[in-house]
C-alpha cells in the first residue's frame, strides 16, 4: 500500500477532477475544473520507454522530476538510469502502473506503436496524466476507447506531435482560416518515407539477456525474437507492431489541416497500394478521405500520399519530398513545418498577412506539465488527438479491406464493409487487454 503521504499528493492533483468543456483553436479541449497545485511544485513523473524518440520525450519533462523508468531493453534502461540515478526502475509497465500509482503524478509513453493503448489507458485508469507518442494507438477503436477514459477521469493529456507547437503552423492556420485562399475543398498531403515491405522470416533465437522479448511483444501475438527486424528500429513496417509511414508521419501532416480546417472525422474512406501483404505495411500508399460540412465550412476532400507514391506536382506546382497543400477558390498554398508559399505567386505577391492571434505555444511538453499542475488545456489533448488518430489509422484499414469505407464514426462502424471490424480493433494476448 502506498504511505499517507503518496495517497494525498495523487488525491491532490485528481482535485482538479472533471471539468468543463471549452473550445480552443476550433475543437472541443478539456479543462480541469480548477488548479490543483502550485507551479512551482514539481511533478513526479514515470517514464514508459527510454531509447530514440522517448529520449527526446524524457528531455522534454526532464525540469519535473524523473523517479521511475521503464523499458523491456535493460542497455537502453541503464544508459537512462545514468542520468536519473535514484529513479526506481521497472521492465513491465503493468506493474510499474500498479504499484506506482499513489507515488507518481504523470506517465510518458513512448513505447512501439502496439504498446501505446495497453500502457495509456492503464496509467489514464489509475487516475494519472499522461503524455503518449504518435499515432497515439494502434488501432481505430483504441484511440476511441483512450479519448473516452481521459474524458472520464479528466486527466491532463497531450500526444507528442510537436510540430503541433511549432510558429509556422500557427502561421499557416491564421492565413488559412483568414480566407486568404477562399473555400478549401481540397487538401493534399504527402511524405516521401518508406515504412513497409518484406515477409516474415523464418526461424528465431533466444533473445539477448538483456531484452524482455515476451514483454515487448506485449499485446501482439507470439513470435520468435530475430535480430534486426523488430526491435528496436524496425518494427513500424509491420502490422504486429506498427502503422508503417502513415501511422509515424499522418499525425505530424495531418494535423495542420485538422487544425486549420476544423477537420474531425471522415465519412468515406479508401486507399490504393501494392497488393496487401499479411505482415507488412506498404512501400507506398495513397488514401482519400472524404470529410462533410462543418461549422459552416464546405465539404473538404483529403488526399494523402506516401512512400514511393508521393506526387511530383499538387495544383500545378512542383513541390518537394514532404509537405501540405491547400486548394482554395482562390488560390494554393503549400505549408511545411517550417514555412508556407501562397500561389499563384503573382497574385500574392504583396500579401499581408494577417495578425498572429494564435498565442506562442510554450513547448509542446511545456504545455502538457502546465495542464498537469494546474488544469489549463493542451492543444493536441486525447480528444483532439483521438479524433486525429482515428482518421489516421482508418486509411490502413481502408487499404486492407480494399473497400471505399462508408464510415460512421458515431458507431465506429464502415457501414458497407463488416470485414473491416477486424482491422479496426484487434485480439490481445491475455492480461494485455484494452476495453
Amino acid at each position: 500500500m502506498p504511505d499517507r503521504s503518496s495517497v494525498s499528493r495523487r488525491d491532490f492533483l485528481k482535485a482538479s477532477g472533471v471539468g468543463a468543456l471549452a473550445i480552443t483553436g476550433g475543437v472541443w479541449s478539456q479543462v480541469a475544473a480548477a488548479p490543483s497545485r502550485s507551479p512551482n511544485e514539481k511533478l513526479n513523473i514515470a517514464c514508459v520507454g527510454t531509447a530514440n524518440r522517448a529520449t527526446a520525450d524524457i528531455n522534454g519533462v526532464k525540469g519535473e522530476n524523473i523517479v521511475v523508468l521503464c523499458y523491456i531493453d535493460k542497455n537502453y534502461l541503464d544508459r537512462a538510469l545514468k542520468r536519473y540515478q535514484g529513479a526506481r526502475v521497472y521492465a513491465d509497465y503493468r506493474e510499474m502502473i500498479d504499484k506506482e500509482a499513489g507515488k507518481i503524478d504523470a506517465v510518458v509513453v513512448a513505447t512501439a506503436d502496439h504498446n501505446h493503448a495497453p500502457a495509456t489507458i492503464r496509467a489514464i485508469r489509475a487516475g494519472l496524466n499522461v503524455y503518449c507518442e504518435k499515432p497515439l494507438t494502434h488501432t481505430v477503436q483504441e484511440a476511441r476507447l483512450i479519448a473516452q477514459a481521459a474524458k472520464e477521469k479528466g486527466v491532463a493529456t497531450q500526444m507528442g506531435t510537436q510540430i503541433h507547437a511549432g510558429d509556422n503552423y500557427r502561421r499557416v492556420v491564421e492565413v488559412i482560416q483568414s480566407g486568404a485562399i477562399g473555400d478549401i475543398e481540397e487538401v493534399h498531403v504527402w511524405v516521401g518515407k518508406g515504412w513497409g515491405g518484406g515477409d516474415r522470416p523464418e526461424g528465431g533465437q533466444e533473445p539477448p539477456a538483456t531484452l524482455s522479448w515476451d514483454l515487448w511483444l506485449g499485446p501482439a501475438p507470439v513470435r520468435p525474437y530475430v535480430p534486426g527486424r523488430y526491435h528496436p528500429a524496425q518494427w513500424r513496417r509491420w502490422w504486429d507492431f506498427g502503422n508503417g509511414t502513415l501511422g509515424d508521419m499522418a499525425c505530424h501532416y495531418c494535423d495542420l489541416p485538422f487544425w486549420a480546417l476544423k477537420l474531425r472525422h471522415p465519412t468515406q474512406c479508401e486507399a490504393e497500394g501494392p497488393e496487401v501483404n499479411p505482415e507488412t505495411c506498404p512501400k507506398g500508399l495513397i488514401v482519400r478521405y472524404q470529410f462533410p460540412e462543418r461549422d459552416g465550412l464546405p465539404p473538404v476532400k483529403l488526399t494523402w500520399y506516401d512512400g514511393n507514391l508521393i506526387p511530383k506536382k499538387v495544383a500545378g506546382q512542383r513541390v518537394p519530398g514532404s509537405g501540405v497543400m491547400f486548394v482554395g477558390s482562390e488560390g494554393q498554398m503549400y505549408a511545411n513545418y517550417s514555412n508556407y508559399r501562397l500561389f499563384p505567386a503573382e497574385k500574392f505577391a504583396n500579401f499581408k498577412p494577417p495578425a498572429p492571434s494564435i498565442p506562442k505555444s510554450i513547448g509542446h511538453h511545456a504545455e502538457w506539465i502546465k495542464a498537469c499542475k494546474d488544469g489549463s488545456p493542451t492543444t493536441c489533448n486525447f480528444d483532439y488527438s483521438g479524433a486525429l488518430t482515428e482518421a489516421v489509422l482508418l486509411g490502413n484499414v481502408a487499404y486492407r479491406t480494399g473497400k471505399k469505407l462508408e464510415w460512421n464514426a458515431k458507431t465506429l462502424r464502415a457501414t458497407n464493409c463488416p470485414e473491416a471490424d477486424k482491422y479496426l480493433k484487434k485480439v490481445y494476448r491475455a492480461g494485455w487487454e484494452v476495453a
